[in-house]
């Protein structure tokens, strides 16, 4: 069997085995080892341990591909050049935009997006010959639509074009793919989960069922791929049916795991510090790797080459503005070892202890409400430009919340004032990048908004000035490489057209 479709046809295989995440709630539940696709599947809890099931997809690529490809191909991140240790070049190349089809994590990104895909096409499947209330068939449906949704969402912003599977894999033979369909029709089928979603998933559950995907979840994605699209209107839309949330009055508390799906929380991946299996570790991975123990204070972790990711670029740190509480929050400028200061930026937004040596409790957040105030800012004025307007309204309770003075059309300050559409563009983008960072969404904006070649190539001017030992070629970005190229095994196994580069 071939490497494509064995993955493929396991995954299809043991979706109810491969349960996770978050505390005494609906994702920690006891897999059953002895399970298969052939015996597993008849009473309403299998199929809620096979929605559980797909859940687990989000923990697994939140530990790593997500930020790799959603936030270090931006200007808010990079990596912390560690000239001893030189075998992750790998991810170095994502920051720096020398990837090839062969990269490894390119493969891993592709496959466990399949892998999720399998997961949740086998609910849809199965879902019929099962006995349970229409209340519950209806959530599971609605769940699995829209993680499925969202996997192809990522997958047609990083790649275009993907195959689209919607039905259970049984064998080798199906799991072979046509083609890879147009970014039009796999947009559409986006669409068309995320309204079925929407319509079928409950606006709130109790506190046992906290972290599941709610209507809310559904129309913020929905507004989001409409903004992705430039279809603002539809967007608008969508994004005002996300009622019921409201701001924390602290940014500082929106990452603690005290205050996990707090009022805030759209969306999250959950994670369970106890269980070796179930933790976070952004922790260790965002730690500077010279830092010993001064910045996760964990004596029984060794830091290596799997720290000093995701490094704060001094693009970022520039971007605050003086007095900006969220700076603080998000990251620091240097650390102290052994009575010596270092001067490297690491992000510590999720830098909130640990429960178990290499542990970590913190969820990772998706979708916040100040990500949809903003966007709804963002639709309010590309309809047309108000002065002082709703807009405006929504900037500044973001801004307000940070400290920040409120931006004014007239402001006599020049640094407040944003007198016309495109100004206000510019500060949408630029309230974005601070409020949002570190949270997997300034790669995507500057993309979806046509910013991202003009930015990433004055960034990596700065970057290759002060880093003259990276390889010819860094940082020198062309419409072509704001996609991903498709990993070679999958060209090779399965027959795809490759992606310009």
């Amino acid at each position: 069997m071939n490497t494509l479709t064995k993955y493929t046809v396991f995954s299809m295989l043991s979706a109810a085995l491969l349960l996770a995440a978050c505390g005494k709630n609906f994702l920690e539940q006891n897999p059953e080892a002895t399970l298969t696709g052939a015996n597993f599947w008849k009473t309403e809890s299998d199929l809620k341990q096979g929605v559980v099931g797909a859940y687990r997809s989000l923990r697994d690529m939140g530990l790593f591909s997500y930020w790799v490809f959603g936030e270090m191909r931006s200007d808010n991140t990079t990596f912390q050049y560690n000239e001893p240790q030189r075998g992750q070049e790998n991810r170095e190349f994502v920051d720096q935009f020398l990837l090839n089809s062969a990269n490894t994590l390119l493969r891993d990104f592709w496959q466990q997006s399949y892998t999720a895909i399998s997961r949740c096409n086998e609910v849809l499947a199965r879902e019929a010959s099962i006995e349970m209330s229409q209340e519950s068939r209806n959530q599971a449906i609605g769940e699995v639509k829209l993680l499925r949704a969202f996997h192809y969402f990522n997958l047609v912003r990083q790649f275009g074009g993907v195959p689209i599977k919607l039905e259970m894999v049984t064998s080798p033979e199906e799991a072979k793919s046509n083609r890879r369909a147009s970014v039009e029709e796999v947009y559409l089928q986006i669409l068309d989960d995320l309204q079925h979603a929407a319509e079928l998933l409950p606006a709130s559950y109790d506190g046992a069922n906290a972290g599941r995907v709610t209507s809310g979840t559904a129309n913020a994605l929905l507004g989001k791929v409409y903004m992705t699209r430039q279809n603002f209107e539809e967007a608008l839309a969508a994004l005002r049916k996300v009622t019921g949330y409201s701001l924390l009055s602290d940014y500082g508390a929106l990452f603690r795991p005290e205050n996990k799906n707090h009022s805030e929380s759209i969306f999250e991946i959950q994670y369970l510090g106890s269980d070796p299996n179930l933790a976070s570790n952004f922790l260790y991975q965002f730690a500077p790797f010279n830092s010993g123990t001064s910045v996760t204070h964990d004596v029984g972790t060794n830091l290596s080459y799997n720290a000093g990711w995701n490094t704060p670029t001094q693009d970022l740190i520039d971007a605050y503005e003086e007095g900006d509480r969220r700076k603080a929050v998000s990251l620091a400028e240097s650390f102290t070892l052994e009575g010596q200061v270092y001067q490297v930026p690491h992000v510590i937004k999720y830098n909130h202890g640990f429960v178990q040596p290499g542990q970590t409790d913190v969820n990772f957040p998706i979708i916040r409400y100040a990500d949809v105030m903003l966007e709804i800012a963002e639709c309010l004025n590309e309809a047309g430009f108000v002065a002082d307007g709703e807009a405006f309204q929504l900037l500044n309770s973001v801004r307000a919340r940070a400290g920040l003075p409120a931006k004014t059309a007239a402001n006599a300050n020049s640094a407040l004032a944003v007198p016309n559409q495109d100004a206000f563009r510019e500060a949408i983008m630029h309230e974005r990048q601070v409020e949002l960072a570190f949270e997997n969404h300034r790669w995507y904006d500057l993309v979806r908004t046509g910013k991202a070649v003009e930015v990433m190539n004055a960034h990596g001017e700065r970057e290759r000035a002060m880093n003259p030992q990276y390889p010819a070629g860094t940082y020198e970005v062309t419409p072509n490489k704001l996609l991903l190229p498709i990993p070679q095994r999958e060209v090779d196994i399965d027959n795809l057209e490759q992606n310009p580069q």
